[in-house]
């Protein structure tokens, strides 16, 4: 059986692992507002267009609801999956490589199709 060790904070660093703790739950409770925000925004420009309100094109719609997608997909994994804080530079390294060939592969095959 294990050895258990029980390693009591003093009151300075129970203040500070506080202190972080609010600051993170904060941080979780600000990128959630918005991207709630950024969800209702596209979907009111979808709307707008919809019914044809006058500005809001399938060419102005299109790329901001694709742009709120990004701005999403990197919100979500920096803040909910935690990418920001330290010691994840390896997955990191493995996402990054896996996106980045995620763009160049289909786009070597569009352009081999294509010439």
């Amino acid at each position: 059986m294990a050895d258990i060790q029980v390693y009591k904070r003093t009151p300075a660093e129970q203040s500070l692992a506080k202190r972080r703790a609010k600051l993170a739950m904060r941080n979780q409770v600000m990128m959630f507002s918005l991207m709630i925000f950024l969800t209702l925004v596209s979907f009111s420009m979808v709307v707008a267009f919809e019914k044809d309100v006058p500005g809001f094109s399938q060419y102005f719609i299109i790329p901001m609801i694709l742009l709120f997608a990004a701005v999403q997909v990197g919100l979500q994994l920096y803040y909910f999956m935690h990418m920001n804080e330290k010691g994840h530079g390896i997955p990191q390294m493995f996402m990054y490589t896996g996106a980045l060939f995620g763009f160049l592969i289909p786009l070597t095959f569009v352009t081999i199709v294509w010439w």
